[in-house]
């Protein structure tokens, strides 16, 4: 079986009740993968909180994204508004835009205490500079914070076409690991999205070879406007993916169709089905300031 490719999905509006027919199987995993994945909400977009939580399960894993000079009690009152919509609440800890160290630990006490949260994405922050006492994400590991205000669980960034300005991306992940499980959390990955799908598939193999017990959430990104994900990747420094948009041609309706990202979750699907012990356990939808729409998208497909 094909990890990947370009077949025609089975969720896709052109494929007829035959083909659906003939995959019931990839059509199963792939709402399985949507249906315990996540999503991000700006905190921009916070208005928009109850039209979110109508259109997704549960206490689906809504992440808040740090932006540069969003201050803790902002993404805190996100926090509690996702809490209250029903959703469960997943704040970006960004070392390097983390000024002090006492309103950090605040904002971890009350996020845990008042709201419940019990997971976060730990990242370096994309800062040339560190802005208080955190230079990267293993210091604040090593503080021993996030274990004792009540954090259960940490995600980690995962990075398929590498990292632009980190170079020991391996070493990093290992002692991450090895801290938190010295601490008692609960550790998972989160990619990067990515348009290079056999390097994704390769990520997922190679973790599933090192890291067999690590959780994967797949990031990818969410249908929306074909310019305004170019200007993503290139932030991101998804030089591949770039490549990949690149040699779609000038052809903006072909941009627009490589956008939706039903081809990139049914390769998925399959690579998922196609292994034994796989530990892809969901995708993580990167929605670009359009999280209703991204999860209007997902309703559809789950």
């Amino acid at each position: 079986m094909e990890a990947s490719g370009s077949t025609t999905s089975p969720t896709s509006s052109h494929a007829s009740a035959t083909e659906r027919a003939r995959f019931p199987e990839l059509s199963a995993r792939l709402s399985e993968l949507l249906a315990a994945g996540s999503l991000e909400l700006s905190p921009r977009e916070l208005h928009r909180t109850g039209e979110l939580a109508a259109l997704l399960p549960s206490n689906t894993c809504v992440y808040i994204p740090s932006l540069p000079g969003l201050p803790l009690a902002r993404t805190l009152e996100a926090v509690a508004a996702i809490r209250d919509a029903g959703l469960d609440p997943v704040p970006h800890v960004s070392a390097r835009r983390i000024i002090n160290a006492d309103e950090f630990k605040d904002f971890l006490k009350k996020a845990t205490s008042k709201y419940g949260v019990h997971r976060v994405l730990l990242l370096g922050g994309d800062e040339p500079r560190p802005k208080g006492p955190f230079a990267d994400s293993l210091q604040i590991l090593e503080s021993g914070l996030l274990r004792d205000s009540g954090i259960r669980e940490i995600g980690v960034a995962g990075y398929p076409e590498g990292h632009p300005r980190i170079s020991n991306l391996q070493e990093s992940f290992e002692k991450k690991l090895q801290l938190a499980r010295a601490q008692g959390l609960g550790v998972y990955v989160v990619t990067q999205f990515s348009f290079a799908q056999g390097r994704v598939l390769e990520f997922c193999a190679r973790l599933a070879r090192s890291a067999p017990d690590t959780s994967i959430y797949v990031g990818v990104a969410g249908p929306t406007d074909p310019v305004a994900l170019a200007r993503y990747a290139q932030r991101c420094g998804v030089s591949a993916s770039l490549a990949a948009l690149r040699n779609l041609g000038s052809g903006i309706g072909k941009l627009v169709t490589h956008s939706d990202p039903r081809e990139q979750l049914t390769a998925l699907a399959r690579y998922s089905l196609s292994r034994e012990a796989s530990n892809v356990v969901g995708v993580h939808l990167y929605s670009f300031g359009g999280a209703v729409r991204t999860a209007s998208w997902m309703r559809e497909l789950i």
